[in-house]
């Protein structure tokens, strides 16, 4: 080998040597080779250390096991660190051992280390700090054996994402004070019954556990405490139902998945809490109220208006008398902590406009008028659904565009269904629903039906007006009317639309998740606002073609040399009252709608619910009777069809003769024929005209 060859080589390995020595180097104390180091009482006595040692500091172990005995009966030595490993696998049995002076163990960052063997860690009375953080540890380690006697012991684990679960009895044995826990971002996902059993818990923080779906409802059995609990960045799905009466501070932000909160009897000292939706710290001021309604009982309900909306003392305009009494009774009485002697609550987030504190529908009447819409709005569409397909007459165009009429009112109906039943279940405890129902599937069906349905009925209204428009305007030129298919490709486009607008909410576009009654009144970003807007200057669109429309209709009837049917006239003029009632209907929703997509709401939601409940379904409700129920070829459908079923034969019989004296009535007339696919349109919108001026008056 050349010459300058080797001098390379043994610069190389002096520099293998250095780096060797700068990261492995052994304590003064302990006796090192390849393969172990021993830091014991011999060791140490047998040292030349001419100082005492009180920390050790182990780097970059080169060998795979901390055998038992490594560390076993030092004095003075107050912490040990073990950390920067890449070889070691293993912390065996007794590995630390009877060190009565040692106070803190750290082992940090070593990747490769799969297991800690029971008992690794075996009387250390004086230990109050133990962190084990980022390895790979495949099962939680036995701590049973420490046996410390400290007052007050800090148990780390972080970052052990191999480690799936706290077992039973997990922490049974460190210590019997005082204890806390700093269990974050480890791989859990489960605690499972009786894991905190037999310790003292002072704090127990388990955020940023990514992976962490269940606490089982005994975890806490057996424990006192925790005051503080942080399950903040999980995916905690329910609190445990026992063991949470000493908590006095919760934190569960960014949890989005725990919707539902434990019985709040549960947690009766919690005095701060910071959750992940507005809707939960209603559920604590519910309970404040519902408090301070209890204890305001006989002669102690006139001294609440001593306490003000803090529940604190108002000593404003307070007499003598009143406040003597007051302390009198909170001396007395202590438990009863009228006004001075409760403490204050802090919640947040806050709820704000969208989500107030109060049920899905919010007042007891208009419960009573929901269900009251409801149900006449799914019976009269059904109904009209069922007599108009199974009715043997023709199936015109003023039939089919009723058809989709009754259809779009009919989801409308079934929406309010779906409101009043969630109301219903949720009564009084709706904040332990809230999140649930508005981020869930529920809401989204409900929000998507009520879009659809408001802009299908719509449409169909506008097409009502424009094919009527159409047809009197054209009433000499019989081969420009509307045919079906005409009016079929319309109504395909028109279900198409709705369709449309109501799926965007449901991919980002909105969201029906906002409110508790599902409408899209997220406007946060530039896209969801224009959706909104757009939607409503659409339906004011249609308003106003609406308008045009009959003013046409109307300006065409006048004109004495206009030749004009009679039948479509009376048609026209009826009809313009019904769909002129039906957009009046939707006028103030339109007007507070469009305040609130531009940022500047005249109402709050809480009212807003008032205007929706009496105004927004109120189209699905008299569409069927105005339109349909009310006439007289409704009545002779439904009687032919109930006849078909062996009942009402003898209606049916006089419908059947009456449609054919009418008929014959003048075969000189061909307008009678013509005329008699308007007989349907005329008589209903005739009787329709009397029911809406009667109502007027």
């Amino acid at each position: 080998m050349p010459p300058h060859m080797l001098w390379l080589l043994a610069v190389l390995v002096s520099a293998g040597d250095v780096c060797h020595c700068r990261t492995y180097s052994c304590p003064a104390i302990c006796q090192c080779t390849t393969e172990r180091v021993s830091c014991n009482r011999h060791t140490q006595e047998n040292s030349q250390a001419t100082s005492v040692t009180s920390k050790l500091r182990l780097t970059h172990l080169p060998f795979r096991d901390v055998q038992s005995g490594t560390f076993k009966k030092l004095i003075n030595v107050t912490r040990i660190e073990i950390s920067q490993s890449d070889s070691i696998r293993t912390i065996q049995g007794k590995a630390f051992l009877s060190i009565h002076s040692l106070e803190e163990i750290s082992i940090q960052n070593i990747n490769q280390l799969m297991a800690i063997e029971n008992g690794a860690f075996t009387d250390l009375p004086k230990l109050r700090y133990l962190s084990i953080c980022n390895t790979g540890v495949r099962h939680f380690p036995d701590l049973s054996t420490i046996s410390s006697m400290e007052l007050f012991f800090f148990l780390e684990l972080g970052d052990n994402m191999r480690i799936n679960s706290i077992p039973a009895n997990a922490f049974q044995g460190i210590s019997k004070e005082d204890m806390y826990m700093n269990l974050v971002r480890n791989g859990f996902t489960e605690i499972k019954s009786h894991a905190f059993n037999g310790t003292r818990l002072d704090k127990v923080i388990l955020k940023d556990n990514m992976h962490l779906s269940k606490i089982h409802n005994a975890a806490f059995e057996g424990a006192v405490g925790p005051a503080v609990l942080d399950v903040s960045s999980t995916a905690l799905q329910a609190l445990p139902t026992w063991g949470l009466t000493a908590v006095k501070v919760l934190k569960a932000r960014s949890t989005p998945a725990l919707k539902t909160l434990p019985p709040l009897e549960n947690l009766l000292d919690l005095q701060e809490a910071e959750l992940t939706y507005p809707s939960h710290c209603c559920a604590f001021h519910n309970r404040r109220l519902h408090n301070r309604e209890k204890t305001t009982i006989g002669q102690f309900k006139n001294l609440t208006k001593l306490c003000n909306k803090d529940n604190q003392p108002d000593f404003t305009d307070v007499s003598g008398q009143e406040l003597s009494d007051l302390q009198e009774i909170n001396f007395h009485y202590p438990d009863m902590e009228l006004c001075i002697n409760s403490r204050p609550f802090k919640c947040s987030p806050k709820p704000d406009a969208f989500n107030p504190c109060e049920d899905l529908l919010g007042y007891d009447f208009l419960r009573c008028i929901t269900w009251v819409i409801t149900a006449s709005a799914l019976m009269g569409n059904l109904a009209v659904l069922v007599v108009l397909l199974s009715s043997p007459q023709k199936m015109t165009v003023s039939r089919f565009l009723m058809c989709n009429l009754a259809f779009a009112d009919l989801c409308m109906g079934l929406y309010l269904l779906l409101i009043a039943l969630v109301d219903h279940w949720s009564r009084r405890e709706y904040y332990n629903h809230a999140m649930a129902w508005q981020t869930g599937t529920g809401c989204s069906v409900a929000g998507f039906l009520t879009v659809f349905a408001s802009e299908l009925s719509v449409y169909t209204l506008t097409t009502i007006t424009l094919e009527r428009w159409h047809t009197i305007t054209n009433a000499m030129q019989t081969d420009r009317r509307l045919r079906p298919r005409h009016v079929v490709a319309m109504m395909a486009a028109g279900w198409g639309f709705s369709l449309l607008v109501a799926l965007l909410p449901v991919f980002g576009v909105s969201n029906y998740s906002k409110v508790s009654i599902c409408l899209p009144m997220d406007i946060e970003t530039p896209a969801s606002q224009g959706y909104v807007v757009a939607l409503l200057v659409l339906n004011m669109a249609a308003f106003l073609t609406v308008c045009a429309c009959y003013v046409g209709i109307y300006l065409s009837v006048r004109k004495p040399n206009m030749a004009t049917r009679h039948g479509d006239t009376r048609i026209a003029k009826r009809m313009a009252v019904l769909i002129f009632t039906d957009f009046l209907c939707m006028a103030p929703i339109s007007f507070f709608a469009i305040s609130a997509a531009m940022r500047m709401p005249l109402i709050t939601v809480s009212q807003s619910k008032i205007l929706l409940v009496l105004f927004y379904p109120i189209n699905s409700l008299c569409n069927p009777f105005l339109y349909t129920i009310f006439t007289r070829a409704f009545r002779r459908d439904m009687y032919m069809l109930l006849s078909r079923c062996g009942y009402c034969q003898m209606q049916a019989e006089f419908y059947r003769l009456q449609g054919l004296s009418g008929v014959a009535l003048d075969p000189r007339n061909k307008r009678s024929r013509k005329s008699h696919s308007n007989q349907f349109q005329g008589y209903h919108i005739k009787l329709r005209g009397c029911f809406i001026s009667k109502g007027a008056t």
